[in-house]
């Protein structure tokens, strides 16, 4: 008798509101309504492209002697990149891409640490001890999750990053993308 009653109750709730309440809009109060057609809207603008594809955030670029790894734990995912001297061939390729492609790290909270001057002995180049050119990829527990000898392309960076755990975790929390 209960699981009849329940069915019922179910049945009349799956009916939507009374009749008492207000008559749906004519055909003429829609029409004066904005739609979410978008054959209905009118083109977007390059202002209005320009202003909605723009980074809320610029990508952070820092040298290796104005930063601490402890700086971001927990925060963001340093991307060091080492190089014997600046004007290494490798190097300025690594660095004119990950600019190039900032939009994608942004979105992934990574800031990139540029060390090319061995002989400062930044904290970087003592914990991680690179090789010439080497680039670097610490999550933000602070663990190295991947070590490259040569430029990589962002957009593999990305990929890369979107595979690690915590980012999983990020993705799955329902983390808004910038």
């Amino acid at each position: 008798m209960k699981l009849i009653f329940l069915i019922f109750a179910m049945a009349v709730a799956a009916m939507g509101p009374s009749r008492d309440g207000s008559l749906p809009e004519t055909g003429a109060d829609r029409d004066s309504v904005p739609q979410r057609n978008p054959a209905r809207l009118p083109p977007i603008s390059a202002q209005d492209d320009a202003t909605e594809n723009a980074p809320a955030e610029q990508l952070r670029i820092m040298d290796a002697a104005s930063a601490e790894p402890a700086d971001f734990l927990w925060n963001a995912r340093p991307v060091v990149v080492f190089a014997d001297t600046p004007g290494d061939p490798a190097f300025v390729e690594q660095v004119e891409a990950l600019r190039r492609d900032a939009r994608q790290l942004v979105d992934r909270d990574v800031v990139v640490i540029t060390d090319s001057d061995p002989s400062a002995a930044s904290i970087w180049r003592q914990d991680l001890r690179p090789r010439g050119f080497s680039l670097v990829l610490i999550d933000k527990d602070g663990q190295v999750k991947i070590r490259r000898p040569s430029p990589w392309d962002v957009r593999e960076i990305g990929r890369a990053i979107d595979r690690l755990p915590l980012r999983r975790q990020e993705i799955g929390r329902g983390r808004p993308l910038r």
